[in-house]
């Protein structure tokens, strides 16, 4: 663990690098955890998507910051040219050490997928019209 720190560079944050993550659709998974990854140039990111399905937003912000800290102690195992976003199954009993543990193998597998495909360019969906009086 030479470089511990998560800093804001190695979050997906925008909508549009969620979609070409998506657009990839090279996906590894368990019974915990959904791993999607798309090729990238700016070294391991990840984006966290948590649905309500896992109960409030206490329960799913704890989620967040597990999957933060498991990923933050082992991104040096990540592949560097991907991009991740973690999507949790089952995650009601997750720990820190399931996660450190299962993560960075998952991530190898989608990646390896992602390289086999090669990249996909991400549609471009046109903003919807506004409706309403035009003055």
């Amino acid at each position: 663990m030479a470089d511990a720190r998560f800093p804001k560079p190695r979050h997906l944050r925008r909508p549009a690098e969620f979609d070409r993550v998506y657009a990839q659709r090279c996906t590894a998974r368990n019974t915990q955890m959904l791993v999607f990854a798309a090729l990238s140039e700016q070294g391991p990111r990840i984006g966290l998507s948590v649905g309500r399905k896992h109960g409030g937003s206490v329960v799913r912000s704890r989620i967040r910051r597990l999957l933060r800290e498991a990923f933050r102690q082992t991104q040096s195992d990540w592949p560097p040219d991907c991009d991740f976003v973690l999507v949790p199954q089952d995650a009601k009993e997750l720990t820190v050490a399931e996660l450190r543990a299962s993560l960075p193998q998952l991530a190898r597998d989608a990646a390896r997928r992602a390289r086999k495909k090669g990249p996909v360019e991400t549609p471009v969906i046109p903003k919807p019209k506004k409706r309403g009086k035009s003055r």
